[in-house]
């Protein structure tokens, strides 16, 4: 099977360095993991050649995802709990207090993220709820190996990371990108700087959940009962 061929996410799950690759190119390999990057890499009017040749030109290494992909579900659920959710909830109050002073500051430049700290707002608290049924309710259902149980949560966890996505999206158009005005001062750049971040960690933790871990739930790793 070609590259272009594989899925977003089983090329992110797999293959070293993928994920940054990816993010070069804007590919969504989280929510929309499960389309080919020939179909993907089209819809955007990207050269699939060019980017299979990255994806080739990738050295092979002792590499993270592959290492989280060898956990065990007990493990890999520590590790997401500690890496995203745990950081999420570091990440968003400091970013909402950044889009407020920057939209109060610079209200009446053009190139201001208006209504950006509302829709941070609204994302702390739906991320907040999600991250709770995931810790209270599907997380130790997964750990207790009970795979046949959890299919019907991770549907909806599934569904969930769907909106986080749309969610992602609608912040970068009120972020113009990210595209900083010239001249922006220290805030709005340290905003930015933090809504990347939040970006790639975000995306990193939905395919964490999305394309391995709820993928052994519905058994096509042939591991529900892993570790």
């Amino acid at each position: 099977m070609t590259l272009a061929n594989q899925s977003l996410g089983q090329l992110a799950r797999d293959l070293p360095g993928a994920t940054a690759v990816f993010h070069k190119y804007k590919l969504d390999f989280c929510c929309g993991g499960s389309r080919s990057l020939g179909d993907a890499a089209a819809r955007k009017g990207l050269d699939t050649t060019a980017i299979e040749a990255e994806l080739q030109a990738l050295q092979p290494q002792s590499a993270n995802q592959q290492q989280l992909a060898a956990l065990g579900n007990k493990e890999l659920i520590e590790h997401i709990l500690t890496r995203y959710h745990d950081v999420h909830r570091e990440q968003l109050p400091e970013l909402i207090r950044l889009s407020q002073r920057v939209e109060r500051v610079h209200g009446d430049h053009p190139m201001c993220p208006s209504g950006l700290s509302a829709h941070l707002e609204r994302m702390q608290e739906e991320l907040e709820l999600h991250m709770q049924k995931e810790e209270q309710i599907l997380f130790p259902m997964i750990a207790r190996g009970v795979g046949g149980m959890a299919l019907a949560p991770v549907q909806v966890m599934r569904h969930e990371h769907d909106d986080h996505g749309a969610a992602l999206d609608q912040l970068l158009n009120l972020a113009h990108g990210l595209s900083l005005p010239d001249g922006a001062c220290n805030t709005w750049q340290a905003l930015y700087r933090g809504l990347e971040t939040l970006k790639q960690d975000l995306m990193e933790h939905i395919h964490l959940e999305n394309n391995v871990l709820f993928q052994r739930v519905d058994g096509q790793l042939g591991g529900a009962n892993h570790g």
